[in-house]
């Protein structure tokens, strides 16, 4: 390595273990680090901007809008209670309601799947007169796992279309395979049934939850809108450059609008009900990525991880699988994952290894393994810190006790899953 790409290098981790440790400036930190960039004459000023996937961002904005408008009109919580009124007992609604968010997490934030779902788990509980630590922890655990399944589920996924050029139909079918989504499918039966064996205890009966009042049927109408225009773009030229954030742009505009002049939707406040933090965070990535990629540090790295594994395609797969467990369980998987997928090219075209068997294993384990841990993803900070506001603390140890047998089903079986189809 030359000098450059050692000062490159080291700016990159340092940005990294900052962000670990103080996590809530995540974004401060990014743009600081792209700023030492700049400043050491690494990063062009003008360049920068280049590096950028505006794409990406228009999706991410769009797409949140519209989810944000999608939980204020009610839809999800009034589903949540009739599969909650039709469970068996108590583990069932436990597995149903994890099912359900699993499946909204797929369309919708993780973070904004918890908070849909969480107010219901809440009140059954209240009524049962039994504790919310097993609803909480399966409403999380799922929304993690299912946000990698669809283009617009997770910000990773929104990175792995970009760098690969996937578009929203490529999850489901690529090159003639069962894509991501029936990976993340098969993931999420194996690890519900792994909370079943965890929870099959609580066999208390379940009374019925009167279903709640739907405020207004048009964000759902739009966010099923917003689907059927991603997958007939998919078929368009275009929609990883540019098409896929003009869909959501536009989409997110018309849920902004109309909330504007509903009078029982608050309206969407453009400053305030926006996730700036993310959207910032987002860009400063791309371009701290990109630097690694200026100073073409990524086959460097790319040799070094192949020579850990001695050119061995098996033992790469499951290096870059566990690695991305293990990081992902303590970190912030944006960053993380951004680096992996510019660097993992370098290595597939070096020792002759399928490139998609690698990316696909590799966010496999990095949008899984954060349900390790309490801190590992957001829903996880978010859940935990519902239970703890209504007198149900839940501490790393117990959390881990569920999370860790989760995340361990559930990656294994998306890895075998890959592994059979993309090897």
């Amino acid at each position: 390595m030359n000098s450059t790409q050692i000062i490159c290098l080291s700016i990159f981790a340092g940005v990294y273990l900052a962000i670990i440790i103080f996590h809530k400036n995540k974004s401060f930190i990014a743009w600081a680090g792209i700023g030492l960039l700049v400043i050491m004459g690494i990063m062009p000023p003008v360049k920068m901007f280049s590096y950028i996937n505006w794409n990406i961002l228009g999706i991410f904005w769009g797409s949140l809008v519209v989810a944000e408008l999608f939980i204020k009109s009610r839809i999800p919580a009034y589903l949540a209670e009739i599969i909650i009124g039709r469970s068996k007992n108590l583990v069932w609604s436990i597995i149903w309601l994890s099912a359900f968010s699993g499946i909204i997490s797929a369309f919708v934030e993780n973070v904004a799947t918890v908070l849909i779902v969480a107010p219901i788990a809440f009140e059954v509980a209240r009524k049962l007169k039994t504790t919310p630590v097993p609803f909480i922890l399966g409403i999380c655990l799922s929304s993690n796992l299912q946000g990698t399944a669809t283009l617009v589920g997770d910000p990773p996924s929104m990175i792995l279309a970009s760098a690969t050029n996937m578009t929203f139909n490529d999850f489901f079918f690529f090159k003639g395979k069962p894509g991501l989504f029936f990976a993340v499918e098969f993931s999420a039966l194996i690890s519900l049934a792994v909370l079943y064996l965890l929870f099959q205890k609580h066999k208390e009966p379940i009374k019925a939850i009167a279903p709640e009042k739907i405020i207004s049927i048009f964000p759902g109408l739009l966010l099923l809108g917003l689907i059927i225009a991603l997958a007939i773009g998919s078929f368009l030229g275009g929609f990883m450059d540019y098409l896929g954030g003009i869909i959501c742009l536009v989409c997110g505009t018309i849920g902004i609008i109309w909330s504007l002049y509903h009078p029982d939707i608050k309206a969407f406040r453009f400053f305030q009900d926006m996730d700036w933090d993310t959207l910032i965070f987002l860009a400063a990535i791309f371009v701290l990525v990109g630097s690694l990629a200026e100073t073409k540090t990524t086959p460097y790295l790319a040799r070094t991880i192949g020579s850990l594994t001695s050119g061995s395609l098996f033992f790469t797969y499951l290096l870059l699988v566990f690695f991305s467990v293990i990081i992902s369980a303590f970190v912030d998987n944006v960053p993380y994952f951004t680096a992996m997928v510019g660097i993992i090219p370098s290595l597939a075209s070096t020792y002759g290894y399928p490139f998609y068997l690698l990316v696909f294993g590799t966010i496999i384990g990095t949008t899984i393994g954060g349900n390790i841990t309490p801190i590992g993803a957001s829903a996880n900070i978010v859940g935990v810190g519902l239970l703890k506001k209504r007198g149900y603390p839940i501490n790393f140890k117990d959390f881990t006790k569920v999370g860790l047998p989760f995340t361990i089903a559930a990656v294994s079986a998306g890895a075998i899953f890959i592994w059979l189809f993309w090897k």
